[in-house]
C-alpha cells in the first residue's frame, strides 16, 4: 500500500515543504494540499519546492477543480512540473467545494469534470485537446513520454460511476470500511461496464490520522476532537447529495447521510481546520468511521481492512496539532507493518 501526506498551503510555504521532505523520508510516496486560492496560499507554486526538495516523492491536489483555472493552463503547469522532474505529478480533481463557494460560485457540474478531465490528461501526457470552437491544440514542448494521471474525488452514484468510466484513479474522502466497499465496488463495476480493467483504476482514501499513545478515553477524546472536522467537511459534499436526492433516497447509503441531520451552517473560514466550530454536529462515532484515531495497533488493523477492499493508497489528511508525530509514526511502525 501506498502512502500520501495531505496538507493545507498555509503560510509560510516552508513549513508544507518541510513536512513533505519530512514524509518521503519516513516513506510517504505522495504528498497532496488543498487547492482552494481564497483560502490558502497557491500550491503549484509550493509544489516546485516540494518536487526540487524531494527525490521520489509525487504530488498533487487534493482536489483541484476545473472552475478556477482554464484546463488548458492546468494542464500546462502539470506538464511544466513533470518536465523539471521527471513524471511526479498527479492530477486529482473534483467538483470544487470551497474554491468555487467562497469565490461566490458553484460547484461545478459532473459534464464539466468529465471534459476538463480529457483535455487535461490529453494535454499533459503530450496529446492535441480540442478546447472548444474547433480549437485543437498540443504543447510543441512536451517531450516523449510524459504522463498525467487524472484522479476524480466522488461521493454520489453519477459521480462514481463517472469515475469508474473515465478517471485514471478514484480519490474517496472518508475511511469507514462499509462505505469505502460500497464506493469502491460502485468505481470498478462502472469501469468494468465499460469496458476497462477495473484494476487500473487507482483507488485512494483519504482521511485524518491521529495516532495516540495509548486508548484511555481521555486520549481518545482528545483525537477525536483535533479530527472532528473532517466530518463537517465530508458533510457539504453530503449535504449536496441530500438536497440532490432527497433524505431517503436509495441512491445513497444512509451510512454516508444520516449524520448531517443536526447540521446548521458551514463557514469556510474555519475549513479543514480543527478548532471549525460548524462541525459540533458531528457525532464522535462518524469520527471514528470516517477517521483513523487510537493507538498504532488500530491504525495497522484498520489499514488492513482498507486494502483487502482494493484500496492502494491512504493518504493522512495531517491538519491537527500533533503533524510530525503522525509522520513518524507512519514512518517507524504504520507503513513497514503494512509493506512488510
Amino acid at each position: 500500500m501506498d502512502f500520501g501526506l495531505v496538507l493545507q498551503t498555509d503560510p509560510p510555504a516552508s513549513r508544507v515543504v518541510d513536512l513533505m521532505r519530512r514524509a518521503e523520508d519516513n516513506g510517504f510516496t505522495h504528498g497532496w494540499t488543498f487547492d482552494s486560492a481564497v483560502l490558502w496560499q497557491e500550491p503549484f507554486v509550493i509544489y516546485s519546492q516540494i518536487l526540487a526538495r524531494t527525490r521520489h516523492l509525487k504530488v498533487g491536489p487534493m482536489v483541484t477543480n476545473p472552475g478556477t483555472r482554464t484546463w488548458e493552463v492546468t494542464a500546462s503547469t502539470f506538464a511544466t512540473l513533470n518536465d523539471m522532474f521527471g513524471n511526479r505529478t498527479v492530477c486529482g480533481i473534483g467538483r470544487g467545494d470551497s474554491a468555487m463557494r467562497v469565490a461566490g460560485r458553484k460547484p461545478n457540474t459532473l459534464a464539466r469534470i468529465s471534459d476538463a478531465m480529457k483535455v487535461i490528461r490529453a494535454l499533459g501526457s503530450g496529446g492535441e485537446a480540442d478546447l472548444g470552437g474547433d480549437t485543437v491544440v498540443r504543447f510543441p514542448w512536451i517531450k516523449p513520454g510524459a504522463e498525467l494521471p487524472v484522479w476524480m474525488a466522488a461521493y454520489g452514484p453519477k459521480a462514481l460511476k463517472m469515475t469508474g468510466e473515465e478517471a485514471d484513479g478514484f480519490i474517496l474522502q472518508l475511511a469507514d470500511l462499509y462505505l469505502t466497499e460500497y464506493m469502491v465496488k460502485a468505481v470498478k463495476d462502472a469501469a468494468a461496464a465499460a469496458g476497462r480493467d477495473p484494476s487500473e483504476v487507482t483507488i485512494c482514501v483519504a482521511a485524518p490520522a491521529y495516532v495516540t499513545e495509548d486508548d484511555s478515553p481521555e486520549a481518545l477524546a482528545h483525537a477525536r476532537e483535533q479530527c472532528r472536522w473532517f466530518g463537517g467537511m465530508v458533510g457539504n459534499h453530503v449535504a449536496d447529495l441530500v438536497a440532490k436526492y432527497g433524505e431517503h433516497s436509495s441512491a445513497v447509503p444512509e451510512e454516508l447521510t444520516d449524520y448531517i441531520k443536526a447540521r446548521q451552517g458551514y463557514d469556510y473560514s474555519h475549513h479543514g481546520r480543527a478548532d471549525n466550530p460548524d462541525t459540533a454536529f458531528v457525532p464522535d462515532e462518524i469520527v471514528d468511521r470516517f477517521c483513523l484515531v487510537g493507538p498504532v495497533e488500530r491504525h495497522i488493523e484498520k489499514l488492513n481492512a482498507l486494502r483487502e477492499l482494493g484500496v492502494d493508497q491512504f493518504a493522512v489528511y495531517d491538519m491537527h496539532d500533533a503533524q510530525e508525530a503522525v509522520i513518524d509514526a507512519y514512518g517507524s511502525s504504520v507503513i513497514p507493518a503494512l509493506n512488510s
